[in-house]
């Protein structure tokens, strides 16, 4: 009798063939699917996953958060960490992706220096847990690379130890002027090992140093480490810089076939090990390619949605909603099993490539150029033919919305929360980071330190000085929390903002931007329209097309729709939710 565990062994071995089939290896697939099984320490008596079922709901919210972005004397940041989201967070928030909290070298803990601890300097594997007991835990695997001082690097230029034989390398006489990269250094890194001079691929920096996939060791070991992961207590895995896990010479080096088919197999693995457990894959490229991480509902089970934050900042800073209108209506519903990871701010910039043939090159030129003038920097990237072209801007989101192409203005409390409460009301889960959620501005002493574009957004608080704001009502940083608490807390209540809920836009000109919500049981409606300018609209009720039978009123205010005759009258930079009352 064939047992789940028979088929998921042969579903890993067919996977396995379509991996390393063009890999000049003698592999066994059958014989490692097994040992990658037995990794990932799945049992006989494992149940089939349920296929196309949603891990997530209307109350998740996920707060975006280094492990240290608070601080306080005498305590462990993870420490200071759990006891802030407790106090100031409450239920509002129940998820929480704490970026690696790994030892590391550089990029402020994206290049891992051993994936099996927990740096010092944050706390313990104890405090993850203690966090994880509390609150979904998403944590990073970094796939792509680690830090040039990890010890399988120090083994690969021994020439022996385990991995020696971890690190893709490439003669420098090879023509690599195809491969897509988000960088401008060189892509080689020339070493001196035991066995000579070598040159390592480096995707990101020199200090990051790319894995070799083509070895199966590499899976082996990070099948490893998604089962310590899961042992932590992490159920949710973003798989940092998935895109150019794969190289082959001669070709792009971004999303090839073997590496959607290892996000395959990995997701085999996990959801046989934990059904709950979501992959979420990070892959900052164009809009079409990010969508293709979804697979047939057996890839990633959410993707970033990269294009929304230069797209939704665009349209508040221009007063019309056009580009982000078009794009929303041409994103395809998430199949059940699949959902979009929705995001406006991270610790990193907000990325330009996501909207390449979206804006024009004058939208984009226009749009950088005002987040220039609100302070922002600008991070650049080497294109195949050798121009430099901007990559991402670099800028606190507070900052970013504080005026308009026009310059700065008034309105910048209104634009931030109305670009929240957009971004809440759309089809997928919300990540909101933690420094949109305290309102924190651009950090020019860290960026003068440090001469990195991505510090200007990555402030450490300390605790004590941020208890002050937050306890200083008039403060910006306690009316933005309090607001932002108050929007999240309405979302979660309402099943028509379930991830998977039905979802069009709505034609209500260029100064609006609206679209509309439906639950899964078909019980709620919901309309979203935001005002996305400084001037005041009008919306004509009877132009919304609401039942007439039934009675609807503004989640937010809470105002009620006495007449279908009547006018809304929109302040600059509002949003309602306009809901049927029989929810």
């Amino acid at each position: 009798m064939t047992t789940v565990l028979d088929n998921l062994a042969q579903k890993i071995s067919g996977q396995l063939d379509i991996i390393y089939r063009d890999v000049d290896i003698d592999l066994d697939y059958a014989g490692f699917a097994q040992e990658l099984i037995e990794l990932m320490q799945i049992s006989v008596s494992v149940k089939s996953p349920e296929p196309y079922k949603n891990h997530w709901s209307e109350q998740d919210i996920i707060m975006i958060t280094y492990a240290d972005s608070l601080i306080q004397e005498g305590q462990l940041p993870l420490v200071t960490l759990r006891s802030f989201m407790n106090q100031y967070l409450g239920s509002s928030v129940n998820s929480v992706h704490i970026l690696p909290f790994f030892p590391y070298s550089s990029d402020d803990g994206f290049s891992v220096i051993d994936y099996s601890s927990v740096n010092e300097a944050h706390g313990s594997w104890f405090d993850i847990r203690a966090i994880a007991n509390e609150r979904r835990l998403m944590a990073d695997v970094v796939i792509n690379h680690c830090s040039s001082r990890s010890m399988w690097f120090e083994n690969f230029i021994k020439g022996s130890g385990t991995g020696h034989d971890y690190f893709f390398t490439c003669d420098p006489n090879v023509d690599t002027s195809k491969v897509v990269r988000p960088r401008t250094s060189p892509l080689l890194r020339p070493t001196m090992t035991a066995n000579g001079e070598k040159h390592v691929w480096c995707t990101f920096s020199h200090d990051q140093v790319d894995f070799d996939f083509r070895n199966p060791a590499v899976l082996a070991q990070f099948v490893k480490i998604f089962r310590q992961y899961l042992d932590a207590g992490v159920t949710i895995f973003r798989l940092d810089a998935v895109a150019f896990l794969w190289k082959a010479l001669g070709t792009t080096c971004i999303n090839l076939a073997q590496t959607h088919e290892i996000i395959r197999l990995l997701r085999s693995l996990i959801e046989h090990a934990e059904p709950n457990a979501v992959i979420i894959t990070e892959t900052n490229i164009p809009n079409t390619q990010n969508l293709t991480y979804f697979g047939n509902a057996n890839e990633a089970h959410c993707i970033y949605n990269f294009s929304l934050p230069p797209l939704l900042i665009n349209t508040l800073i221009t007063g019309n909603c056009l580009h982000l209108k078009r794009w929303l209506m041409s994103m395809p519903p998430a199949q059940n099993g699949t959902t979009y990871f929705n995001f406006i701010a991270s610790h990193d910039g907000v990325g330009l490539r996501p909207v390449e043939g979206i804006l024009s090159e004058d939208e984009t030129d226009s749009l950088i150029s005002t987040m220039q003038s609100f302070g922002g920097v600008i991070s650049w990237r080497s294109t195949p033919d050798g121009k430099q072209k901007a990559y991402e801007m670099n800028i606190a989101l507070v900052d970013a919305l504080k005026g308009t192409v026009d310059g700065a203005d008034e309105f910048g409390f209104e634009r931030f929360i109305c670009a929240h409460a957009i971004m809440l009301g759309l089809e997928g889960i919300p990540g909101i980071y933690i420094h949109s959620l305290l309102g924190t501005n651009n950090d020019y002493e860290k960026l003068n330190h440090t001469h990195h574009n991505r510090s200007i957004n990555r402030r450490r608080w300390h605790q004590h000085l941020l208890d002050e704001h937050l306890q200083n009502e008039d403060s910006q940083h306690a009316r933005i929390l309090q607001t932002m608490r108050k929007l999240i807390d309405i979302r979660k209540a309402q099943s028509a903002f379930h991830p998977n809920a039905t979802q069009f836009t709505l034609n209500v000109g260029l100064s609006l931007f609206g679209f509309w919500r439906q639950s899964l049981d078909r019980k709620q409606s919901i309309f979203c329209i935001s005002n996305i300018t400084k001037d005041v609209q009008i919306v004509p009720v009877s132009e919304l097309n609401l039942i007439i039978t039934e009675s609807w009123f503004d989640l937010i205010s809470g105002d009620e729709i006495d007449s279908f005759n009547q006018q809304l009258t929109l302040a600059p930079y509002q949003t309602v939710w306009l809901t049927n009352t029989n929810e």
